[in-house]
C-alpha cells in the first residue's frame, strides 16, 4: 500500500481549515501539505506552520526551477505546494492532505491522479458564505467581495472532484469527511494488485 492524497478545495469561508484539522487529528498517518505563498502572514500565523511564507521573486525562482507540484495565483498572490516533501510522505505511506484550490487540484490530478481523493466543501448559498467572511473579522469588504467573486468561479468547477460536501452543519460534514478520508485509504488504484493476488494465492 502507497500513501494517498486527500485534496480539499472550497470558497474562502466555507469551513475547510477547520474541518481538515479535526480529520488529521483522527488519522495518526495523515500529515497536512503546507504551501507556500506570497500573501502577508496574518495575525496568529506561524512561517512554517499555516504556510510557508516567501517573497514572489523566490516563489517565482522556485516555479521556473520546477520545485512545484501545483501552483496558482490567487488575489494577487501565489500559492504553491513543494513537490519534494509530498513525495517523502507518499513514499513512507501518508495520507497527505491538501488545501488546495480548483486551478491547483486540475494540476495535481494530471501528475498524481491515482493518488487523489478530492472532495470540494461549501456553503449552502452565496448569502451564508458572505456572512461567515463578514463574521471572521480579518478581511476588509473590498478583500471580501473578491472573495465571493472567486467563488462564483470556484463553484463551476466543482463537478471536477469526486465528493461534494455542502458544510451546513459541521458535524455532521465532518462524519461524512471522515468516511471520505476512510475510504481513500482503501482505493484499488494504491494496491500493487498482482503482488497482491500472487501472495493471496500461494497458500500453504
Amino acid at each position: 500500500m502507497k500513501g494517498n492524497i486527500l485534496v480539499i478545495s472550497g470558497p474562502s469561508g466555507s469551513g475547510k481549515s477547520s474541518l481538515m484539522n479535526e480529520v488529521l487529528h483522527k488519522f495518526p498517518n495523515a500529515c497536512f501539505s503546507i504551501s507556500t505563498t506570497t500573501r502577508e502572514i496574518r495575525e496568529g500565523e506561524v512561517d512554517g506552520v499555516n504556510y510557508h511564507f516567501v517573497s514572489k521573486e523566490e516563489f517565482k525562482n522556485d516555479i521556473d526551477e520546477g520545485f512545484f507540484l501545483e501552483w496558482a495565483k490567487v488575489h494577487d498572490n501565489y500559492y504553491g505546494t513543494s513537490l519534494k516533501p509530498v513525495l517523502k510522505d507518499l513514499h513512507e505511506g501518508k495520507m497527505v492532505i491538501f488545501d488546495i484550490d480548483v486551478q491547483g487540484h486540475k494540476i495535481a490530478k494530471e501528475k498524481l491522479g491515482s493518488l487523489i481523493t478530492s472532495v470540494f466543501i461549501t456553503t449552502p448559498d452565496q448569502q451564508s458564505l458572505q456572512q461567515r467572511l463578514i463574521n471572521r473579522g480579518t478581511d476588509s469588504i473590498e478583500v471580501i467581495q473578491k472573495r465571493l467573486a472567486n467563488a462564483v468561479s470556484e463553484m463551476t468547477r466543482m463537478r471536477e472532484y469526486d465528493y461534494l460536501l455542502i458544510n451546513d452543519n459541521f458535524e455532521t460534514t465532518l462524519k461524512d469527511l471522515t468516511a471520505i478520508a476512510y475510504a481513500s485509504r482503501k482505493k484499488m488504484s494504491l494496491v500493487d494488485a498482482g503482488e497482491f493476488i500472487s501472495a493471496w494465492a500461494n497458500v500453504e
